[in-house]
C-alpha cells in the first residue's frame, strides 16, 4: 500500500476553460517552462540557500549542496532540517496551565475569557510566554562537507568557482566548486516518501583523506524568530551512538522529554569520528561516496535505501509532479515584466509543494526555519493552500484538513468558554490545537470561515456525496459559531461584528466594528454552508439566513469605504492605511455580495492604490490588491499589483518572498501569487472573459492549462 507521502503529488483533473469562454490554448511545454525557472547559484550568499522537501520534511542546502556553513546562513535563510513530528518543549518547572493565560473582556455585556499576554509582570505573563513558546518546532541537525586542508578546516573563502543548479523537474540540487584545484561535485535529493536526505559526492579530496560528511546537532532556541539553533549549551542535549559499522550509524537524540533518531547509511567502507559533543565526522575510504540520512521520532523499522534509488524516487515524483495539475506559461508574452512573473509563479509552485502541503496547516516560514516559535497561522491556512485545489492539487491541501478534526474538541472549548455555539479556530497552535496566547491573535476572526472556504474548494473539484459527508460536521459547526457571534444591534434589524481584531491588526478590539472584510466573509461562509446543508438533504439553517441576511452593509463615507464601522476619518489616520488593505480582500478573495456597492468598492481601490502606506505592507496584500482589481475589470492595476517594487514583495533566487531582516521566507506570499494568478487566468463564477487579470493591449498572450476559477 502506497503511502500518504507517496501518492501526495499526484493529481487528475482535466483541463479547465476559462470563465465558460471555451478558452482551448495550445499545449504546453512544461519541462521547457520548468527547466528555464530552476535557480542558478554562483556565490556564496545567505539570501540564496535552496530547498529541497516533500510537503512534511525539508532540507535547505548552501553553495556547496549540503549545511556545511550554517552560522553563515543563520541571519539569511537558515540551513534548516524540519519536519512535522520534530517539535519540542523546555520543561514546564513552574506548571504553568493554559487557564492561567486568560484574562475576561466584556464586548458583550458578558464576560469572555481570552488568552492574552499582557505587560503586567507576575505569573499570568509568564505562564502565557511560556504557553506561547511552546511547543515549538526542532531543528533536527545539520549534514554538512568536512574539509580539510593543511590541517584546517576549509572555509568559505578557501572555496571558489561556485556552480549550483536546484533542478526542479527531477526534485535535485547539483552543486560544483573547487578548493585548492581539487573539484568538488556534490548532488542531493530528498526522499518523496520519508524524512531522508540522499547525496552524491565526487572529488578527488575523498582519495587524499581531506573530504567527508559531518552531522552536527545543537539545543533549541526557543526564540521567536530563528534558525532553532543553540550550540552553546552542549550539556543540555544528549547525542548517543546505538550502533555503527562500515556502513552505518545510528544516533539517538535525547532532548528533555524528546527523543529523535538519525540513521546514516552509505555506499563502501568510512570510519566514524566524534569531534567534539554532538559533532560527528564520517570519512570515506573509497573515491566516491554516496549516503542517505533519515530522521526519525523512533528507530526506523528498514532502511530507507540506497541513495541511488532515493534519486530514482524524487525525478520520478517531480516530472510527475510538473506534469500534472495547473502550469502557466508567459513565454509569448511580449511584456518585458513576464519573465519575471513566471519565475516567481513556477518557483511558487515548488516551495508550496516541499513547505505547506504537509499533515499540519504550515508556519510562515515552513520547514526552513522558526517564525512564531515554529506554530502554524489559521488564518494564513487560506494564503498558504486555497491555490492548490485551484491549481488541480486537491491532496495537497486535503492533507492538512484532517488536523482540524483532532482539533475540533479544543476549539469547542474556546467557543464553549466564551459563550458561542460551535467551534471557534483559533489563530496561533501547534499539532495539539491548543491556542497560543496573544494580545493580538486571540481576537482574530477571520480564521474561522477559512476552513469552510477551502473545503468548497475542494468540493467543486470532487462534487460527490462522500466529499459531503467527510466534511459537513466541521462546516456545521463552524459555521454555529458564526451566526451565534454576530450581536443584533439595538434596532433589532441588523447584526454586528464587533469585539474583534481585523484582518488589518492596525486596528483594536475595543473600538472596531464591523470591518469589511470580515462582514463580507461572515455572508459568504454563512451561504456555503447553506449550500453544504442542502447538498446533504438537510433543510436550510434558519438562524443562519437571519444573520447572512441582515448583516450590516460595509460602512462607506464620500464613496470609500472605511476600515471599520468606528472610523472618525476615512483613511487619514495613520491607523487605517498601514499593514494590511484588507477592505480589498472584501471583493477579491471573495465574491461580489449585497454588502457591497462596485462603485464604492472602485473607488476605494483607487484611493488605496494611490494613499496606502507600501511600505508597510506584508507579501500577500500584492496578490490580495491584484484579486480585487481583476474583479473590479482593471487588469493593468491587477499585474502591476502583482510586481510593485517593494521590499515586502520581493522574491529571491530560491522563488521566498522576502519581507526584511526577520522574516526572510514568507510563504503567504508565494501562495497568494499562486491564487492570484489562477484567478487571473481561469476567472471566477460568472466571468466571461478570457484571462481577465491580464491586460487586452496584446503583450499578455498567457497560456495556462488546468486551472479552476474561484468562487
Amino acid at each position: 500500500m502506497q503511502s500518504v507521502k507517496t501518492i501526495f503529488f499526484f493529481s487528475s483533473a482535466a483541463l479547465l476553460c476559462a470563465c465558460g469562454s471555451g478558452y482551448n490554448p495550445p499545449k504546453i511545454d512544461r519541462q521547457a517552462l520548468v527547466e528555464r525557472n530552476s535557480p542558478e547559484v554562483t556565490a556564496f550568499d545567505k539570501l540564496a540557500s535552496l530547498s529541497l522537501g516533500n510537503g512534511d520534511f525539508a532540507f535547505t542546502v548552501d553553495a556547496t549542496g549540503l549545511q556545511t556553513f550554517p552560522e553563515f546562513y543563520a541571519t539569511g535563510v537558515p540551513l534548516g532540517t524540519q519536519s512535522q513530528w520534530g517539535w519540542h518543549s523546555f520543561p514546564n518547572v513552574n506548571g504553568y496551565t493554559s487557564g492561567e493565560a486568560l484574562r475576561d473582556y466584556d464586548f458583550r455585556g458578558r464576560k469572555e475569557p481570552y488568552s492574552v499576554q499582557t505587560r503586567e509582570h507576575g505569573r499570568q505573563q509568564d505562564a502565557a510566554n511560556y504557553l506561547r513558546a511552546n511547543p515549538h518546532r526542532l531543528h533536527l541537525g545539520n549534514i554538512g562537507l568536512e574539509i580539510t586542508q593543511d590541517g584546517r578546516r576549509v572555509g568559505m573563502e578557501d572555496i571558489e568557482n561556485v556552480r549550483q543548479r536546484l533542478d526542479l523537474w527531477s526534485g535535485r540540487v547539483s552543486s560544483l566548486f573547487y578548493v585548492g584545484g581539487d573539484s568538488v561535485a556534490v548532488s542531493a535529493a530528498v526522499h518523496p516518501a520519508r524524512d531522508a536526505v540522499a547525496a552524491r559526492i565526487s572529488s578527488p579530496l575523498i582519495a587524499k583523506g581531506s573530504l567527508g560528511v559531518n552531522l552536527r546537532f545543537a539545543y533549541p532556541t526557543g526564540a521567536h524568530t530563528d534558525d532553532g539553533c543553540d550550540r552553546t549549551v552542549p550539556q543540555k542535549h544528549k547525542t548517543e551512538i546505538v550502533a555503527v559499522s562500515d556502513a552505518s550509524l545510528l544516533l539517538k537524540r535525547t532532548l528533555d522529554s524528546v527523543t529523535g533518531y538519525v540513521s546514516l547509511t552509505w555506499s563502501g567502507k568510512a570510519r566514524v569520528d566524534l569531534l567534539e559533543p554532538h559533532y560527528y565526522v564520517v570519512t570515506p575510504e573509497s573515491d566516491d561516496f554516496s549516503f542517505v540520512c533519515e530522521f526519525s521520532a523512533a528507530p526506523p523499522a528498514q532502511p530507507a535505501g540506497t541513495a541511488d534509488a532515493a534519486f530514482e524516487a524524487a525525478e520520478q515524483r517531480w516530472q510527475s509532479f510538473w506534469s500534472n495539475g495547473g502550469m502557466v506559461d508567459f513565454s509569448k508574452c511580449t511584456d518585458p515584466r513576464a519573465p519575471e512573473l513566471e519565475r516567481r509563479v513556477a518557483l511558487s509552485q515548488y516551495l508550496m509543494a516541499i513547505q505547506s502541503a504537509g499533515v499540519y496547516p504550515p508556519q510562515e516560514t515552513g520547514l526552513t526555519y522558526n517564525s512564531w516559535f515554529g506554530k502554524f497561522h489559521l488564518e494564513m491556512h487560506w494564503w498558504h493552500a486555497a491555490h492548490f485545489p485551484l491549481w488541480q492539487r486537491d491532496s495537497l491541501l486535503e492533507r492538512s484538513m484532517s488536523w482540524y478534526e483532532r482539533a475540533l474538541p479544543v476549539a469547542g472549548a474556546i467557543a464553549e468558554r466564551q459563550g458561542f455555539e460551535g467551534v471557534r479556530w483559533m489563530k496561533m497552535t501547534d499539532p495539539s490545537g491548543e491556542e497560543a496566547p496573544s494580545s493580538v491573535g486571540s481576537f482574530l476572526i477571520w480564521q474561522q470561515p477559512h476552513i469552510i472556504y477551502l473545503l468548497e474548494l475542494l468540493y467543486r473539484n470532487n462534487p460527490f456525496p462522500e466529499f459531503i459527508e467527510k466534511y459537513a460536521h466541521l462546516v456545521e459547526q463552524t459555521a454555529d459559531f458564526m451566526a451565534s457571534f454576530a450581536t443584533c444591534d439595538e434596532t433589532g434589524k441588523r447584526y454586528l461584528l464587533k469585539g474583534i481584531i481585523p484582518a488589518q491588526e492596525t486596528l483594536k478590539a475595543s473600538e472596531t466594528v464591523n470591518p469589511p472584510l470580515e462582514l463580507s466573509y461572515w455572508r459568504y461562509a454563512l451561504l456555503v454552508a447553506q449550500q453544504w446543508r442542502e447538498r446533504a438533504g438537510l433543510p436550510r439553517n434558519p438562524r443562519w439566513d437571519e444573520v447572512a441576511n441582515n448583516l450590516s452593509p460595509l460602512a462607506a463615507r464620500d464613496g470609500l469605504y472605511l476600515a471599520s464601522e468606528d472610523a472618525v476619518n476615512t483613511y487619514s489616520d495613520v491607523r487605517f492605511t498601514s499593514d494590511h488593505p484588507a477592505v480589498l480582500g472584501a471583493v477579491g478573495m471573495l465574491p461580489m455580495s449585497s454588502l457591497v456597492r462596485k462603485d464604492y468598492m472602485e473607488n476605494t481601490l483607487s484611493w488605496i492604490w494611490e494613499h496606502w502606506n507600501w511600505d508597510k505592507t506584508w507579501g500577500w496584500d500584492f496578490p490580495m490588491v491584484a484579486m480585487n482589481a481583476a474583479r473590479m475589470g482593471n487588469p493593468e492595476m491587477a499585474v502591476a499589483a502583482l510586481l510593485m517594487d517593494k521590499r515586502t514583495n520581493t522574491y529571491l533566487v530560491s522563488g521566498h518572498n522576502y519581507q526584511d531582516e526577520r522574516l526572510r521566507v514568507y510563504l503567504p506570499g508565494n501562495g497568494g501569487l499562486l491564487t492570484a494568478v489562477a484567478m487571473m487566468c481561469a476567472g471566477w463564477d460568472g466571468c466571461t472573459t478570457p484571462n481577465p487579470g491580464f491586460p487586452k493591449d496584446g503583450k499578455w498572450n498567457v497560456v495556462w492549462e488546468n486551472l479552476a476559477p474561484m468562487p
